[in-house]
């Protein structure tokens, strides 16, 4: 976890790089906070894949606080997409 906030969410919200790990959730019907899903997650459990391991980090960035919530961790290969109904139970 450590390695993703340095290496994606340290690029992107603070630096302004976006090297596609990371990409706004759309059409979830609020407009704050933003919520964002994180593509490039290296696992040490799944050696050998490095940042296409397919696990994705969900999270919720508050810009006026600079703060983030994380929402939700899962592997690709075990569900294909972020739960939406969860995000706007929490966030709508």
């Amino acid at each position: 976890m450590e390695n993703f906030i340095r290496t994606e969410l340290m690029l992107f919200h603070k630096l302004g790089i976006d090297n596609k790990g990371v990409v706004q959730i759309a059409g979830l019907g609020f407009q704050s906070p933003k919520v964002y899903k994180g593509r490039k997650f290296a696992c040490r459990a799944l050696k050998g894949k490095g940042v296409q391991s397919g696990i994705r980090v969900i999270y919720a960035y508050f810009e006026e606080k600079d703060r983030i919530e994380l929402v939700e961790i899962y592997y690709k290969g075990d569900k294909e997409n972020e739960d939406r109904e969860r995000i706007i139970r929490r966030y709508g």
